[in-house]
């Protein structure tokens, strides 16, 4: 099928270039000339502005994702976006908004007649080869129709063995992607999904800084080991319980830096963590380890340990988000 992608950066260029080798056609549009050249170049039809995106992908139904960081910018091409398109066209939003902020544009778009699917995405720089795993909110219908798209960027079954018991269950799940539920379902899925994400690195990052600090002069000296961190990561990859993608990444930056001295470990969180807390909060319950994990992110930008390298190697590694040092200052 055809869709319209708005935001062609890391995740936005990716996604496009995904769908266009699975057959799908794709207009797209950044402020970016020399993104919508690249693109082009690669088999897309590139528009030089909204009404030129709307345009180019002719009747109804038309489906557009909007790519771009949450907030303002993503707000404010939902709302040009309302205004150019037409009763049963679709907007997703693949970023990480706000969950409610999914339902109160829901609510302004079904007044036009235009469908609001919200889609927290996975994936990374990783997803042109790996896949995105998806977790879609919003209408039924509008979800069935955009099928084909989410089946082609999801990463399929592969090599996964079969949950016991699953048999019977909604196949997608299996394939990489759900239908969560209503407007802004997706998005708060997401959302917890990257609450987890930090207390998981966290955990890695705190385990590596006691590792690394086993040699320390302050311990008695029969005491002290002097320990093989990237060995450690390699064999932990390998049957352990503790293994997982994100040990992967920093297995792999520490066969590259054992000291990981080209990071900075001045970590930033990108609101979900958060907009997690939050939820916790108000639904009165204890997330004693997300909590923690989101403030040891806001002592990092004051004092800098390596652990919190460990955590800047891990998002380099799945997001190509640059903490390089000096990036505090």
């Amino acid at each position: 099928m055809q869709i319209g992608m708005i935001g062609l950066g890391r995740m936005g260029g990716n996604i496009a270039r995904r769908l266009m080798r699975g057959g799908h056609g794709c207009v797209v549009f950044d402020v970016s000339a020399s993104a919508r050249a690249a693109l082009a170049a690669e088999g897309a039809m590139a528009a030089a502005s909204l009404a030129e995106m709307v345009a180019m992908l002719g009747g109804g139904p038309r489906a557009i994702w909007v790519m771009l960081p949450a907030g303002k910018i993503t707000g404010a091409t939902i709302e040009d976006l309302a205004g150019l398109m037409g009763r049963g066209d679709v907007i997703i939003d693949g970023g990480n908004s706000f969950y409610k902020d999914d339902i109160r544009r829901a609510k302004i778009l079904a007044a036009r007649g235009i469908d609001f699917v919200d889609c927290g995405t996975s994936g990374g720089v990783w997803g042109l080869e790996r896949g995105y795993c998806m977790m879609i909110g919003g209408p039924k219908a509008a979800v069935d129709f955009l099928d084909p798209i989410f089946a082609t960027l999801a990463p399929g079954s592969g090599a996964i063995a079969r949950t016991p018991g699953r048999e019977q269950a909604d196949p997608r799940a299996e394939k990489g992607y759900i239908h969560a539920g209503p407007t802004g379902a997706g998005h708060f899925v997401k959302m917890i999904h990257n609450g987890i994400e930090y207390g998981l690195m966290q955990a890695y990052a705190e385990g590596f800084d006691i590792l690394r600090n086993k040699s320390s002069v302050d311990l008695p000296e029969d005491e002290r080991f002097t320990l093989n961190l990237p060995d450690i990561a390699e064999v932990w990859r390998r049957g352990s319980v503790v293994s997982s993608w994100l040990l992967d990444l920093g297995a792999a930056a520490l066969a590259h830096d054992p000291q990981l001295e080209k990071y900075s470990g001045f970590v930033q969180d990108s609101g979900e963590g958060r907009w997690t807390v939050e939820a916790a909060i108000e639904e009165a319950v204890p997330a004693d380890v997300l909590s923690t994990a989101l403030y040891a992110r806001f002592r990092s930008r004051q004092e800098h340990t390596f652990a919190e390298k460990m955590l800047s190697a891990m998002r380099f590694g799945f997001g190509g988000h640059v903490e390089a040092p000096g990036s505090e200052k």
